[in-house]
């Protein structure tokens, strides 16, 4: 009998000038960036607190502190990575996994093909298993303002 395991991931990150603006691993040309200790790719992070969730072990933060200096400014895909193979080492593999960014502006729709592209060759699925979806939040909040952008993942893990 097959063991899976679900797991769910949420980030936000501030938007401030003076920053690239990355994710899903892609840079998206917009005016500002998300504020974080890493590249505040908040779709990546999303997607690697599901991971963590789904292996019951600890969250981003705990394992990629925003204390230590190794992780200023790092390429969230090569964390990504470090998580896979986690579940790798765990006996799982990843089956599918469901996403949303939310954000007003800019429009993500664009971007999401490279997104599902970029995030599937990191953790090693077809791009057809990940699906991305763009959202906002009608003006409402602030996300709503064009404050702050947030994503959320699931994924299922199947025992291998």
């Amino acid at each position: 009998m097959q063991k899976f395991r679900i797991g769910n991931g949420y980030d936000i990150h501030r938007l401030i000038e003076g920053r690239d603006l990355i994710i899903g691993g892609i840079k998206i040309t917009h005016e500002k960036g998300l504020l974080g200790h890493s590249d505040a790719d908040v779709l990546v992070h999303a997607i690697i607190d599901a991971l963590l969730g789904a292996l019951a072990m600890d969250d981003i933060g705990t394992i990629f502190p925003d204390t230590d200096l190794k992780y200023k400014n790092a390429d969230s895909m090569l964390l990504l990575k470090k998580v896979y193979s986690k579940v790798k080492n765990s006996g799982y593999r990843i089956n599918n996994i469901d996403s949303n960014i939310i954000a007003q502006n800019p429009k993500m729709m664009p971007y999401i093909p490279k997104m599902r592209m970029a995030i599937a060759n990191v953790l090693e699925i077809k791009d057809s298993d990940i699906s991305i979806k763009a959202k906002t939040k009608e003006n409402l909040d602030a996300v709503g303002e064009n404050l702050a952008i947030e994503a959320n993942a699931v994924v299922l893990l199947v025992q291998d």
